[in-house]
């Protein structure tokens, strides 16, 4: 982890307070790491964490047959409309706009996290991950992370592993 990399805890409010609270009731507070500087893109994160760059898990918002859903996929992968699309037994699958992603998960583009999300809504892991014991998702602000393991990971999120990236 570089030095850059903040433990003190943030105000409890908005996003990030939501994700604290989250992770405290899931005995993973402890794996909150905030960042002077922006871990807003993979690359960004991977380079702050000092970590692979598949090892980060982007938090992606896809629309399917206008049905919201999460894919979390590696820092090194792309999401693939198509698979996502008939998982969700859809026709089409398309990236979701800045306002469907507030509207579906409540938190921004770029500190998008997979924690305390909206009853009902989908979310699929990317089978990709499973090339690491350790993963990096965000923390719910476009300047943290959480670490924890990639079965820690599926447990608390009730995702499902599939094959969504190429």
């Amino acid at each position: 982890m570089s030095e850059a990399a903040r433990t003190l805890e943030p105000k409890r409010s908005g996003s990030a307070g939501r994700v604290l609270s989250f992770l405290e009731d899931h005995g993973l507070a402890d794996g909150l790491v905030h960042f002077e500087q922006s871990t807003k893109t993979a690359q960004m994160a991977a380079d702050a964490m000092g970590c692979e760059l598949g090892q980060i898990v982007k938090s992606l918002v896809f629309v399917a047959d206008d049905r919201p859903l999460l894919a979390l996929v590696a820092g090194d992968r792309r999401g693939d409309v198509h698979a996502i699309a008939a998982l969700m037994q859809a026709t089409s699958a398309a990236f979701a706009d800045a306002e469907m992603v507030r509207s579906a998960t409540g938190y921004a583009i770029g500190g998008v996290s997979p924690f305390a999300l909206p009853e009902g809504l989908p979310v699929f892991i990317d089978e990709s991950l499973g090339r690491f014991e350790v993963v990096f998702p965000a923390g719910g602000t476009p300047s943290s992370m959480v670490r924890m393991s990639l079965a820690q990971l599926i447990e608390i999120t009730g995702g499902h592993v599939a094959g969504i990236a190429r």
